[in-house]
């Protein structure tokens, strides 16, 4: 979002300069006005060409704004209305506070926002890079009901919950991630700058090499050769994907692909029970109508084929019809789940039944996991031992028939 650069007088008649973030110039002059000030100058503050550099490379332009910013504030934000301070006052008190300069500069234009009569949760929606659909759908809720510290609270203990289960898939994938990374620079060292060295003790033999030695030292000089492709070809393999992906057609079939997939897509259904139920059940016990929360649920899902099969549910339930059916004909959802979720309907404990099963999927999502990780080891072990063993294996046989070569 533009930054723009602004002089002022303020009400006891000095001038003051400042900036304020804003979509267009007529917003920034009406958040400088809501400050209680008369703008004399004001425009856009055009980035340096370092602040540009820093943009396009990764990780060198602003920080974003994470899920432990999000907690934090809403925790600090729940004590302070709970405690009775008005909301400007206590989000003036926490981007004071903020480490984070992103988030920092959202609650103060949030603050600015509401100053100038926006609502909390519209001014929040301003901002989706820092406050997702669902915050801004239960602050709402929380708005009209008059229970905002609660729903903040609720928020807070949300997002634990959903960092918690982020962190075990994480846990289960980073492991297999390292020992592949490390397999491929070993193996890549080792035909590149070790191989070559064999070759020229070999080619003294004066006899033909075996089959695998001479496998190893074609891949060896095609790789040394051919150099730019060791960079060249992952790199074109990832935005070549990531373009398919970008496509609706392609979207929908990794995302079924990963579904389906033998081991992890077992985790990942469990994944997206458990979110889905988590999600919903917070949504709804905050006092958010179901089909917004249908609605919110779907757009935070993360895989299309999920979010179809919410949506699906949304319209059975515009139809007059269950929740509980269109999910069990999605097949992503077990039996279990659609039959509790079937009884949470006919009970009118909806919320309480989807926070059991969200409860049940993280202790089996965590189980999976760990077992995931406990098999996982020791395959990777084997597929590295292989690979490096046939390497070595391969440069040692013509040492180990030497007794049957004689130079010609």
């Amino acid at each position: 979002m533009p930054i723009y650069a602004y002089r002022a007088k303020e009400a006891n008649g000095n001038v003051t300069t400042g900036e304020v973030e804003a979509a267009k110039e007529q917003e920034a002059v009406a958040r400088v006005k809501a400050l209680k000030m008369t703008v004399i100058e004001i425009a856009e503050k055009k980035p340096s060409i370092f602040i540009k550099i820093k943009e396009m490379i990764p990780g060198l332009g602003k920080p974003d704004v994470t899920s432990k910013d999000l907690v934090l504030f809403s925790r600090q934000l729940s004590t302070l209305v709970s405690a009775g301070v008005p909301i400007v006052q206590s989000l003036s008190i926490l981007a004071d506070q903020a480490e984070n300069p992103t988030f920092k500069a959202v609650l103060q234009a949030v603050r600015t926002d509401i100053e100038a009569g926006l609502s909390i949760s519209d001014s929040l929606k301003k901002h989706p890079e820092a406050f997702p659909d669902i915050y801004t759908a239960m602050i709402r809720a929380g708005e009209v009901g008059g229970i905002l510290d609660t729903i903040l609270e609720r928020l807070s203990a949300f997002l634990e919950s959903s960092e918690a289960l982020k962190a075990k898939v994480k846990a289960a994938m980073m492991y297999p991630a390292i020992v592949m990374t490390i397999c491929f620079a070993v193996t890549i060292f080792l035909l590149v700058f070790v191989i070559p060295t064999f070759k020229s003790i070999f080619s003294s033999f004066g006899q033909e090499l075996p089959t695998p030695t001479l496998v190893i030292l074609g891949i060896s000089d095609f790789l040394i050769s051919k150099w730019y492709l060791i960079p060249t070809l992952p790199t074109a393999a990832f935005y070549a994907f990531k373009r398919y992906y970008a496509t609706p057609a392609g979207h929908r079939a990794v995302d079924g692909k990963m579904l389906k997939a033998p081991i992890f897509g077992i985790i990942l259904k469990k994944v997206a029970v458990a979110k889905f139920t988590r999600t919903l059940g917070t949504l709804i016990k905050s006092g958010v109508p179901i089909m917004q929360g249908l609605e919110t649920v779907a757009a935070t899902a993360g895989n299309v084929v999920i979010e179809e099969a919410v949506l699906a549910a949304r319209e059975s339930i515009r139809e007059g019809g269950r929740l509980a059916d269109p999910l069990k004909k999605s097949g992503i959802f077990p039996n279990m789940v659609t039959q509790m979720i079937g009884v949470g309907e006919e009970t009118g404990a909806l919320d309480q039944m989807l926070s059991k099963i969200a409860d049940f999927y993280d202790q089996e999502v965590d189980a999976a996991v760990k077992g995931l990780t406990s098999m996982i080891e020791p395959l990777v072990i084997v597929f590295l031992g292989t690979v490096i063993g046939g390497i070595v294996i391969a440069m040692f046989m013509p040492m180990f028939q030497m007794s049957q070569l004689s130079p010609e």
